[in-house]
């Protein structure tokens, strides 16, 4: 029997603690979290504790590191640098729950709202912390911009509402592309299954179609995890140059 395209995102309780009048319940999407967390831990090990001379792993960790290292420096500069390890720590979460979703029998946690905006909204939140910390009350200049005297009232609103919905537009940029990926190549396999019972020959394009849309699944994994972190960068930026506004 063919499942529905959505059910691959349904939260699943794997098993249940009950203490007194309290349940905690592990999930998939709690034990995916888990299980990605213990990879990063052994990346950052992997990186820090490496050999002096790299074999292939080690290679790929490290180009890694200085294509984020990069990324920062010319996102926020060199007094930027110190963001560094939450920049790479956030793209490594986040790749490695999509890559992750594209698994056999693996779920999706990038593709649920709630935990999207949940992160982003920490994200965007600190950073707004940053910049008052930063420039105290200065900062909120950041949302009067250069207009003349009678637009102020139309103008500031628009700014705080802009500022406010970036924290949506990660979580739902993120979101709607791992969902969109996900039940389609879910569809294609689906539609794949069906012609089973028919000629061989009839499958090799359905085939070949999934493997391309797979592949660029694969592309949107990354991609959306590197988009991610550079608006991160872009805003964390308004928060350590509050000149350049």
């Amino acid at each position: 029997m063919i499942k529905s395209p959505l059910a691959q995102f349904d939260i699943v309780v794997v098993f249940s603690i009950i203490f007194r009048n309290y349940e905690v319940s592990v999930t998939n999407l709690s034990l995916t979290l888990l299980f990605v967390i213990m990879i990063i831990f052994i990346i950052f090990n992997k990186l820090f504790l490496g050999q002096m001379i790299p074999r292939a792993l080690q290679q790929l960790l490290e180009s890694l590191f200085i294509f984020i290292y990069r990324l920062v420096y010319q996102q926020l500069g060199k007094e930027g640098l110190m963001y560094f390890p939450f920049i790479l720590a956030l793209f490594l979460l986040i790749l490695f729950l999509n890559l992750f979703s594209l698994l056999p029998y693996g779920f999706a946690v990038t593709s649920h709202f709630v935990w999207t905006i949940y992160l982003s909204l920490s994200i965007c939140l600190g950073i707004f912390i940053l910049g008052l910390i930063n420039f105290k009350i200065k900062f909120l200049k950041l949302f009067v911009p250069e207009v003349p005297l009678l637009l102020y009232v139309l103008m500031i609103p628009i700014e705080l509402l802009s500022y406010v919905l970036r924290s949506f537009s990660l979580a739902i940029r993120l979101s709607a592309n791992i969902i969109a990926g996900h039940i389609l190549v879910h569809i294609i396999a689906d539609f794949i299954l069906v012609l089973c019972n028919l000629h061989k020959l009839i499958i090799v394009l359905p085939l070949f179609l999934l493997f391309a849309i797979f592949v660029l699944e694969l592309g949107v994994a990354c991609l959306q995890a590197y988009i991610f972190v550079i608006l991160t960068c872009m805003y964390i930026n308004d928060s350590i140059h509050l000149a350049a506004h």
